[in-house]
């Protein structure tokens, strides 16, 4: 069984009379380890399934199941507890608490499971450790480079460690040099086992996974490979420089 499966999946908005599908029959399965990129222009429907995917929304029609669990018809009580347990996210503006320190930041998704003071600290610096941040654990938001605070969200995905990782636009907000170095880390922790789905409106960055969806008008588009296959990348990644930044 695959870790996510979606079947006929549809989202559909009425707005002012007007009838929007998100997403118009949208079945895909993604495997543990898988490292892939969802592509498409703006309103394409990609961030829409990403937030179905990260349950963070629920489908109007379709089944879902994730780890084993059939979630379309989850109460939202449920889909919170999927969400802490088996799932972590790192978005584009990183979302950091300026007030509190890096590993406060870091301990928050578990503050939300209840896991104990000290367990919640030697979590967050094993998490900190995964990203070469372990040093700035007392730092606030406001003292770290964006590439560091992206790193930070990184470790903050990581800390309850999840089954699968959603990154929407994760280089979005950074200079290319900063986004290579933080899609350097995505790769490292393809290479230990993780499970990635990356939203990217960007072909290039697209063109490094191993695995590709582009969205179209709400459906899946064919031959996605085809279109990226011979892309020349500004990113040039060695997975060796990922902690300087």
């Amino acid at each position: 069984m695959a870790l996510v499966e979606l079947r006929d999946i549809k989202k559909i908005y009425h707005l002012g009379g007007e009838t929007i599908r998100a997403l118009d029959g949208v079945s895909l399965d993604v495997q543990a380890g898988d490292f892939t990129s969802i592509i498409g222009p703006s309103g394409s429907g990609k961030s829409t399934l990403m937030h179905i995917l990260g349950c963070l929304d629920t489908p109007t029609s379709g089944s879902m199941s994730l780890d084993g669990m059939d979630i379309h018809d989850a109460t939202p009580r449920q889909l919170a507890k999927v969400r802490g347990e088996k799932i972590g996210f790192v978005f584009q503006f990183f979302n950091l608490l300026p007030k509190l320190n890096v590993a406060q930041n870091v301990e928050l998704p578990l503050i939300y499971q209840g896991t104990s003071g000290r367990g919640r600290k030697e979590k967050a610096m094993q998490a900190l450790e995964l990203v070469g941040l372990q040093d700035r654990a007392g730092h606030r938001p406001s003292q770290l480079s964006g590439g560091q605070q992206q790193r930070v969200a990184i470790a903050r995905a990581l800390v309850n460690d999840p089954r699968i990782i959603f990154a929407d636009e994760p280089t979005g907000n950074l200079d290319t040099h900063t986004g290579e170095m933080i899609l350097e880390t995505f790769c490292k922790l393809h290479q230990e086992g993780r499970t990635i789905m990356l939203v990217t409106h960007d072909p290039e960055i697209a063109a490094l996974t191993p695995q590709k969806i582009e969205i179209r008008d709400g459906k899946i588009a064919q031959n996605v490979d085809a279109k990226l296959a011979g892309k020349e990348s500004r990113f040039k990644l060695s997975t060796s420089s990922h902690q300087s930044s």
